[in-house]
């Protein structure tokens, strides 16, 4: 946890890709005050034509940003964390502003079992915020 899962329309290049999932990295360790190494990106590419944005007119490409993230943040951290997701992959991919969503799904810290730290997690709180700059 977490887990930013971001489906675009078209292809983007591995490197760009690369270079995204990094600034994913450090920009929510930064916002939500934990390490980048806590972070897992997904950035798949549906092709032209395979993601829409309904609409009073016809459909639009669009994108969607999943942020699978543990519970105990407030929203207005949320709310920039989102702002600053977004800006990055309208500079690194170019994606359109107006057809990106981010969408949060919360989960209870003991959702999440990582081998590596022990096992179950535990809710996000205050207590645990790093400074990761």
């Amino acid at each position: 946890m977490p887990y930013l899962q971001l489906d675009v329309p078209g292809h983007h290049s591995a490197e760009d890709k690369r270079c995204l999932a990094r600034r994913f990295g450090d920009i929510f360790a930064r916002i939500m005050q934990t390490r980048p190494e806590q972070v897992t990106v997904a950035i798949r590419d549906l092709g032209e034509g395979g993601l829409w944005r309904c609409g009073a007119g016809e459909p639009e490409p669009a994108a969607l940003l999943m942020c699978d993230v543990r519970r105990g943040r407030p929203p207005e951290q949320r709310a920039e964390l989102a702002e600053a997701l977004i800006a990055a992959c309208v500079e690194q991919l170019g994606l359109r502003r107006d057809r990106l969503a981010v969408e949060f799904t919360q989960h209870a810290g003991d959702e999440m079992y990582k081998a590596e730290q022990g096992g179950l997690g535990a809710d996000w709180t205050p207590d645990e915020a790093t400074n990761s700059d």
